[in-house]
Formats: structure tokens, sequence, C-alpha cells
């Protein structure tokens, strides 16, 4: 999907109607209930609401981690409603950069293979791997832990690995989930700077899943969701 011919005044995400339930027993739990979502290219959104509320749900449909049962999503002007498994996971790779709470990094591997990881899986020559990663961890200020595994390394030096490995394959997109939710407030801080400088110098769209108010509001749109409904959208208008 490299959204060529696509504007870049269309939508990068586009939800229309989008629910998914669960059944637990005898009992169903809707936990997105029709929402119509859309983020332009170039956005930096944050999404609150209270535990439960759906949040982690509407993130991993967004993600192509979960489909929906109904309604369409449309990433970067395709429709990835129905596609394959295969196929999720190819645009997945090419589009999506993920940064999680918990870093999910391999611990057998260094932070330098950690990194290479998505470009190993892509088929990436060797040589444009090696430079590609040298570049990444430079850039991140974390290139004289290359060597060294996660458990080598602070929470702040294994979250720049992860972002480092979320944006190797330059994605258009970055979901980030609670990315300071397991860090110190100063390595918290510096993990949302480079988040933003990401934005601001590369146009990447960022979306973030956060419970703190304050970083919620460093967003330059703000959408809340309650009971698995789009209860607030700061940019519906805009």
């Amino acid at each position: 999907m490299s959204g060529a011919s696509v504007s870049r005044a269309a939508p990068l995400i586009e939800l229309r109607g989008i629910t998914r339930h669960f059944t637990l027993g005898e009992q169903t739990v809707q936990a997105v209930a029709g929402i119509d979502l859309a983020i332009r290219h170039g956005e930096y959104c944050s999404l609150m609401g209270p535990s439960g509320s759906g949040k982690s749900t509407l993130l991993n449909l967004i993600a192509l981690l979960d489909r929906p049962n109904s309604g369409e999503y449309r990433l970067d002007g395709n429709d990835v409603t129905t596609l394959s498994d295969d196929d999720l996971a190819g645009v997945r790779s090419r589009t999506i950069g993920f940064v999680f709470q918990f870093f999910h990094l391999v611990p057998r591997l260094s932070a330098a293979q950690n990194v290479e990881l998505p470009l190993l899986l892509a088929g990436v020559a060797p040589r444009d791997r090696a430079a590609r990663v040298a570049e990444a961890l430079s850039a991140l200020g974390i290139a004289d832990r290359a060597h060294h595994r996660p458990a080598e390394l602070s929470g702040g030096q294994r979250q720049r690995v992860a972002i480092a490995r979320a944006t190797i394959m330059r994605p258009a997109l970055i979901l980030a989930d609670e990315p300071t939710g397991n860090l110190d407030s100063a390595a918290g801080a510096q993990v949302i700077e480079i988040l933003e400088r990401l934005h601001a110098e590369h146009g990447v769209t960022l979306l973030m899943v956060t419970h703190d108010a304050a970083l919620g509001q460093r967003a330059h749109r703000h959408l809340r969701i309650v009971d698995g409904r789009l209860a607030a959208d700061s940019g519906a208008d805009s």
C-alpha cells in the first residue's frame, strides 16, 4: 500500500460505522459501538477514556490486529475490512509502527537486532539493513547500546529501541499505547519529545492512547471514547 494515488488531503484513517462485540458466556459485550472517525495525514491525536471504555479495542482495530463485526475501515484510501490475514500483515509492516507500554522487545536479541527485525522480515538486503539500523539508533541517541540486550538497558533506552523498531520501515502511522506508562517522569518526557519530533519533522501521523490527561492535552486533536462510543472529538468540525 504505497498510497501514491491517494490525495494527501484524504484521510489516512477512515472508520464508518465500526462495531466490535465479544461474547462472554451468555453475555454480549459491545466494546466498540458504531464509531465514525476520520484522521488525516500528519495529525497528532490522543485517545482517552475510562478503563473498559473500548480504547484498546479501537486501537487494535485501527492497528489491523483485530477485525470489526461490522462497518468499513479504509486505510490510506484502501478498504482493509475484508483483506486476508496475510494481506493485513503486509499492510501493517509497511504502514503502521507500534510503540507499547511494555516495549515488547525480543529478550535474546540485541538492540540492533530488535530494530533490524522488521527489515529482515521485509526482505531488505543485509547492507541496507545495517545502514538503516545504525542511522536509527544514532538518531535516538543509543548507538552505544546497539549490542546490548533489553535486560541490559534502562526503561527509557528500551523504549527508544522500540521507537527505532517502530519507525525503521518509515511508516505513515505510529500507534502509541501508553508509551510512557512504564517509565519514570524524566524518561517519559524524553520519549514523548522523540515521538513529537517524528511527527513534526517527518509528518508522521501519531495516535496515542493514554490515561494521562496532561499528556493527552499535548496532542493537537483530542478524542474521547466512553462505553464504546466516540463521546468527544476536538477536531470533528475542522
